[in-house]
């Protein structure tokens, strides 16, 4: 996640139970008691943090945190995932068995301090997005490899219908993980296992891809004239490491299209 107010890039190792920041000075961490995976930006000083047991509101100036929420914290099989900040105030966030158990997460969202769920028997919840527009909303649970589409209520972002299918990746060896749309309304999804960033227009064609030294690539965002993606070690064997010394960082790509700002979360009515 880009902060707009803070001009700083923030992102996660979920394993690790740390979130990173880096802007023009040096990068910071904290670690946390719980894995954490998604944050949305309240204010300058405070995001929200999905654990694998809450929704926290954190402070930035003091590390400190309080619950907003519990976020399936009565089922220890389960922790958060992907989770993006929609146009209207909203937090969407997904959760997932951590051994990646079939069907047991689900996708959420959290508004003016309601969390209500969206969509059950998710293996993996990833491509949490939204137009520019403001009009629909995406996700995907990459183990069934769709990328679904569904229509947001114009005065909440509550979704309205039966998600439908955007982009089908199933028997095309491609994995859909997370996922930006920039300001031209294009989706740019990461897709594990393929060392790469992959832009869609709004009829889900391929338009561009960028390349990159690292074979699971995990999430994007946009960002002070830049795109930015995460990756992971996770599933490599010691031969691919010794291969991809790159693997688990962070890639920062210069690109002349405009990002989306990503939203404000609203904590009340």
């Amino acid at each position: 996640m880009w902060h707009p107010l803070r001009n700083e890039l923030f992102w996660f190792d979920i394993l690790n139970r740390t979130m990173f920041a880096k802007g023009a000075g040096a990068a910071r961490k904290w670690v946390f008691d719980h894995m954490v995976s998604a944050a949305g930006w309240v204010d300058e000083h405070r995001l929200v943090v999905a654990s694998e047991c809450a929704l926290e509101l954190f402070d930035l100036r003091d590390g400190s945190s309080a619950a907003l929420c519990a976020l399936e914290a009565d089922n220890p099989v389960t922790r958060s995932n992907d989770g993006r900040a929609d146009p209207y105030g909203g937090f969407w966030i997904g959760t997932m068995g951590k051994a990646a158990e079939s069907q047991a997460g689900a996708i959420y969202r959290f508004y003016k301090g309601e969390l209500r769920k969206l969509f059950g028997t998710v293996t993996i919840p990833n491509a949490i997005a939204f137009t520019p527009d403001g009009r629909h909303a995406t996700f995907t649970d990459t183990a069934r490899g769709q990328v679904m589409r569904v229509a947001l209520h114009p005065d909440t972002g509550w979704p309205l219908g039966a998600p439908q299918v955007y982009i089908d990746f199933s028997g095309t060896g491609l994995n859909p993980d997370g996922a930006v749309f920039d300001a031209e309304g294009c989706f740019w999804n990461a897709q594990w296992g393929a060392s790469r960033l992959a832009r869609y227009d709004d009829d889900g064609n391929l338009i561009q891809t960028i390349e990159l030294p690292a074979t699971n690539i995990s999430c994007p965002a946009f960002g002070g004239g830049h795109i930015y993606a995460t990756s992971a070690r996770q599933g490599l064997t010691a031969d691919d490491l010794a291969n991809q010394p790159s693997a688990g960082m962070t890639f920062r790509v210069a690109t002349p299209i405009a990002g989306q700002a990503e939203h404000r979360v609203i904590l009340e009515s």
